[in-house]
């Protein structure tokens, strides 16, 4: 089969040592065969809620967290996509996620949309990425792009990837149980792969927090793999000739009227 194997890889980050765990995973995908492996929304380190410890975690780009993803990359021969705490100026910290290869991090998101709804207030303590250059990497034929969590209740965010040029839209989260959550997700998950003509890769952290389910969906829309609520690594294959086919038949991104600009009041 042609194409470039991707995994999502869940688990259930804590306030101690995860690399462990990643490492697990990480080694459980590479010898299924995924060239990338994609990891949840702050694996480096989490706790629910935020205290003041949250400052004392948080690392630079080229910190200790990122050069164990790049250790695991080269020992695996793969890519890794996964979320950390980063030191930010002022008190507050970036939720960032990097894609990492054997050279070290090759993209790195700061999360553009906080998560201040349903009763959170992440803003208290993370700052908002800039509206900057989308945040792309290449790996075989594919060109991947990075977004966060609750960034994908907001389709600008998606767009502004393909814009970019993404042919695959990464998602590490931290999608918190609640009323319906679980509908919202794999909806919303959905909807970006469909409007977008593109793959989605949504890996999410596992309960008690997280709703688990991470997936992998194609440009059609159908869910190509499929994870439940334990911690545990799902494979699928995506094929540019099959994401060809599709923005033949259905030329959306072609055929829209209208471009992404960002509100200035909210520049981060």
């Amino acid at each position: 089969m042609t194409g470039t194997t991707v995994a999502v890889a869940q688990f259930a980050p804590g306030t101690e040592d995860n690399v462990p765990a990643i490492t697990r995973l990480v080694a459980e995908a590479a010898g299924r065969g995924a060239r990338l492996i994609v990891l949840p929304e702050y694996s480096a380190w989490f706790e629910a809620p935020f205290s003041d410890a949250l400052m004392s975690h948080a690392e630079s780009l080229d910190g200790p967290f990122t050069r164990e993803l790049s250790r695991l990359a080269e020992r695996f021969g793969v890519w890794i996509v996964a979320g950390l705490i980063e030191r930010a100026e002022g008190t507050r910290v970036h939720n960032t996620v990097v894609a990492v290869d054997a050279r070290g991090v090759q993209a790195a998101y700061r999360k553009q949309h906080l998560y201040d709804a349903f009763g959170d207030r992440e803003s208290d303590r993370i700052a908002p990425g800039a509206l900057d250059r989308p945040q792309l990497f290449r790996l075989d034929d594919l060109t991947f792009g990075l977004m966060t969590c609750y960034d994908l209740r907001f389709p600008e965010s998606a767009r502004v990837l393909l814009d970019a040029g993404a042919d695959v839209i990464v998602v590490p989260a931290e999608w918190v149980r609640g009323p319906l959550k679980e509908d919202h997700w794999s909806t919303l998950v959905r909807a970006r792969a469909i409007e977008n003509t593109a793959f989605v890769v949504a890996a999410d952290q596992t309960p008690p927090i997280g709703v688990g389910r991470s997936m992998i969906v194609d440009p059609s829309g159908i869910v190509l793999a499929a994870l439940g609520t334990q911690e545990a690594v799902a494979l699928a294959t995506l094929d540019r000739a099959e994401l060809e086919r599709v923005r033949h038949v259905n030329p959306a991104l072609e055929l829209r009227r209208f471009r992404v600009a960002p509100r200035s009041e909210h520049a981060g």
